[in-house]
């Protein structure tokens, strides 16, 4: 079922701060040039990451060619936050607008693997702020500040108690800088990893308490409840804003464990990092059915403006437990959780079922 939610950017811009106040290691790609040998193996490496689960809720880091997950110290949840959509524009992706891969009637995602088999033409890429709702987004705006999202569609699922309007939702994250806390507006000046998750229009009035570990970003605008949401700490992945022009070598996917741990993991080079949370806070595996994947602003209903002749191609590989292919559903006004934009159009979409089902699509400037 697709659920479609109008709500003004300026509720959704409260941040969040979770306990964990420690450190992440990283290490950044190492560029030496590699023998084909070399990189295949690698290339396989990162490709298995995705599949394999760190061995619970936290930290996590690996390094090539080691598939064993050790804990690392996280950075604290960062002050970050998504708008959802508030307006439709036909010439860009993004903000209820995009291309969504829908699973089989009945089957739900477990993992969404996504990737950029093709970056070309990119040279340059600047978050900036566009108009948002009746007023103005309000991201983090400048020169290689984007994020990488896998957002679940919106679902009424049992983290909503009795409360029939509310709706659960799930963003996985790749932000390129992010606020370092809910007490400091400075930046992290660093690429990180994390799920920020939701409970929207949770309660029956507007002065509605929270569940544990979630805070309230205020009153539903469509009411009668309150927005509850929470970022997971964060991992570092990249010291520094990862260039745009570097997409074809990042890996990023979103996994939904019922009564497990919901896991945001991401690749690049020869390290692999996890971020991860509860799913019991959105019980968003029992209810995800469509997936949005895709490079858009840094935050705050921004958009990712690339260069003229930029060309993208994403791919998803989706496990939902069938070998029936998934359905592409076209850009519109109800397709696509994420108030974020990039000014790239729609060009193709493709999907496949079979072993290993997927989807992928290009879009252009």
């Amino acid at each position: 079922m697709k659920f479609f939610r109008s709500i003004s950017a300026l509720s959704l811009l409260t941040v969040a701060l979770a306990p964990c106040a420690l450190s992440a290691q990283s290490s950044d790609a190492v560029t030496a040039p590699r023998t084909p040998q070399e990189e295949a193996a690698r290339q396989t490496w990162r490709e298995t990451m995705h599949t394999i689960a760190a061995p619970g809720e936290g930290c996590y880091h690996a390094s090539f060619p080691s598939t064993e997950w050790q804990r690392v110290e996280c950075l604290p949840a960062p002050g970050y936050r998504s708008a959802l959509p508030s307006r439709r524009n036909e010439f860009t992706l993004g903000n209820g607008s995009d291309y969504v891969a829908a699973a089989p009637s009945g089957k739900y995602f477990s993992l969404v693997a996504g990737s950029w088999p093709t970056v070309s033409g990119v040279t340059s890429e600047s978050t900036v702020n566009v108009p948002f709702g009746s007023g103005e987004s309000d991201g983090i705006t400048g020169k290689n500040q984007y994020t990488v999202q896998i957002n679940t569609n919106f679902a009424h699922t049992a983290a909503c108690k009795t409360y029939t309007k509310c709706l659960a939702w799930q963003q996985y994250v790749i932000s390129t800088d992010a606020p370092v806390s809910l007490t400091s507006s400075k930046l992290s000046g660093n690429t990180e990893v994390f799920i920020e998750y939701w409970l929207i229009d949770y309660g029956s009035k507007s002065t509605q308490a929270c569940p544990s570990g979630f805070i309230s970003a205020g009153a539903d605008s469509e009411g009668p409840g309150v927005d509850c949401v929470q970022n997971t700490s964060a991992v570092k992945i990249y010291t520094g804003q990862l260039p745009a022009a570097d997409l074809g070598g990042l890996g990023f996917s979103g996994s939904a464990t019922a009564s497990g741990t919901d896991k945001a993991t991401a690749t690049y080079g020869g390290d692999a990092y996890t971020a991860s949370v509860a799913d019991s806070y959105t019980d968003i595996a029992s209810g995800w059915d469509q997936v949005e994947y895709n490079v858009v602003g840094n935050a705050g209903g921004a958009q990712a403006q690339f260069n003229t002749g930029t060309t993208l191609t994403a791919k998803m590989a989706l496990t939902y437990g069938s070998t029936t292919a998934p359905t592409c559903e076209q850009p519109s006004a109800i397709d696509g959780t994420t108030g974020e934009t990039n000014n790239l159009s729609a060009v193709s979409c493709s999907v496949a079922g079979g072993s290993a089902p997927y989807m992928e699509f290009t879009e252009s400037h």
